[in-house]
């Protein structure tokens, strides 16, 4: 029986000569993995750039077994890009988060409200065209809520990563230089995207705080490869 449902694509695999393995959240039935073929041939371009991290599809897929693979009847892009494509900033926080959720979001059935919030958050930060600074510190913040270790302060981050870890930071290993993030990590928690932070510098630390706070409720999660792009890219 044929299922129709939205996706979001994560992150795919070569598989053989021209196919890929593709690995998608979808509305229905959760993260699936599809196999996809002949997407890498010449002249198929345009139907290998669907399954760039991110892409917000509309699909007839077939159900698979758990954690089985399975194939894709039809599919289609739900949402065009209008600028994260063609922004280097806004690219490299796409790419960012497709990798945390690719390595965080891991169950197989259906969950909307953390597909609906996906879905959104995407949309809109495409459609933002300034302002946008801030949002990957937002979205990590929300993400950790749905994912059951939601932030009820900044205090309660800044304890947890000194103490759980040594402080064991890219920002150093004492206590006292993680507490000089508290305001802007209160400020962020407060005001999520409209937060006023001084420099590229705190919101680089910010982001390694963050992410950090996700490696000890995540098991296994281990390095996120995209940091150090991200890092540069946001360091003024």
């Amino acid at each position: 029986m044929l299922v129709k449902t939205r996706g979001i694509v994560l992150s795919f695999i070569k598989f053989k000569e021209s196919s890929i393995i593709v690995r998608i959240y979808t509305e229905e039935l959760g993260l699936q993995s599809y196999i996809v073929n002949s997407v890498r041939k010449k002249g198929t371009a345009s139907r290998i750039a669907l399954f760039q991290p991110f892409t917000l599809l509309d699909m007839v897929v077939y159900p698979s077994g758990k954690g089985g693979l399975t194939r894709i009847s039809e599919y289609k892009c739900s949402h065009p890009f209008t600028s994260a494509a063609y922004d280097i900033r806004k690219s490299s926080i796409l790419l960012f988060l497709s990798e945390v959720v690719s390595r965080t979001v891991r169950e197989e059935e259906e969950n909307r409200p953390l597909f609906e919030f996906l879905y959104n958050a995407i949309v809109l930060f495409d459609e933002l065209e300034t302002g946008f600074e801030n949002f990957h510190l937002a979205f990590l913040l929300q993400l950790a809520g749905y994912l059951g270790f939601g932030v009820s302060s900044a205090e309660e981050v800044i304890t947890q990563v000194a103490f759980e870890t040594g402080g064991a930071t890219a920002l150093g290993n004492s206590l006292m230089q993680l507490q000089q993030l508290e305001p802007y990590l209160k400020e962020v928690i407060q005001h999520a995207e409209d937060a006023n932070l001084p420099n590229g510098k705190v919101r680089r630390e910010l982001l390694h705080l963050l992410v950090r706070y996700f490696q000890l409720h995540v098991d296994q999660l281990g390095e996120i490869r995209s940091l150090p792009v991200l890092s540069e890219v946001l360091s003024e």
